[in-house]
């Protein structure tokens, strides 16, 4: 599929991100992630619309006690950039992230879901329970194939009437319960400097299921479903 790369100029010098990059190979497109430390490993997951540039200031003190992983998912941040909407699917993005979990043989891995991380981080603890041995859950869940809420649907129909026009950092802004300033701001908008570069974001709200037949919702409530059994074994001793 033809796919935008964000040029590493945009990342120059970035606020509170001096990780140095690194990228595995899947199915022609390159994935980046950040990886520091070491021991147990912990893998944090990202929003819409954001990237690893979300967890800059929790990194290095988990990097102190922990192996930590912080990928970009594809259409976000160092991540290549598919440059249709339709390249874009659940499954799509749940896979890459097992694919790296695989090449990187993480191992009772700590998984870190924030909003879009939920949805990605509950089906690898369900699908591949050998890999993952902690779940921390931040603001997010897993949809049931029924319309959001009333703000998140004005939200879809917000991004839908902006389209390519979409300014990342004005949505990490505006959802904010503090104050963001100029700098960090700029550094949520660095990987989309161009239209083709946003596809990826524009994707995200259309992949919430908000009907039972929408392509996300059968895979999403086998999820759901599942849920309970699973947390209760994670919940359980560890040796």
């Amino acid at each position: 599929m033809e796919a935008y790369r964000t040029p590493d100029d945009r990342f120059a010098g970035l606020p509170g991100y001096p990780f140095e990059p690194s990228y595995v190979e899947q199915d022609g497109l390159r994935m980046h992630y950040v990886q520091e430390g070491s021991g147990e490993p912990v893998l944090l997951l990202h929003g819409e619309p954001t990237w690893s540039f979300l967890y800059r200031t929790m990194i290095p003190p988990l990097a102190a006690v922990a192996h930590v992983i912080a990928p970009d998912y594809f259409g976000f941040g160092r991540s290549d950039k598919p440059t249709r909407i339709e390249d874009y699917s659940y499954d799509f993005h749940y896979s890459a992230i097992e694919r790296l979990a695989d090449e990187l043989d993480l191992r009772q891995t700590t998984v870190v879901v924030q909003d879009w991380g939920g949805p990605i981080g509950l089906r690898l603890a369900v699908e591949r329970p050998d890999r993952v041995g902690r779940l921390v859950i931040l603001n997010t869940g897993i949809g049931a194939g029924r319309a959001p809420s009333p703000e998140w649907l004005r939200f879809r129909d917000f991004v839908r009437r902006v389209g390519a026009d979409l300014v990342p950092s004005q949505l990490v802004r505006i959802s904010a319960v503090t104050e963001i300033d100029d700098a960090a701001l700029a550094g949520y908008d660095a990987p989309f400097p161009t239209p083709e570069s946003k596809a990826g974001v524009l994707a995200f709200p259309e992949l919430v299921p908000t009907e039972l037949d929408h392509p996300s919702a059968a895979k999403m409530l086998e999820v759901r479903e599942a849920w309970p059994h699973v947390s209760r074994v994670q919940a359980g001793p560890r040796s």
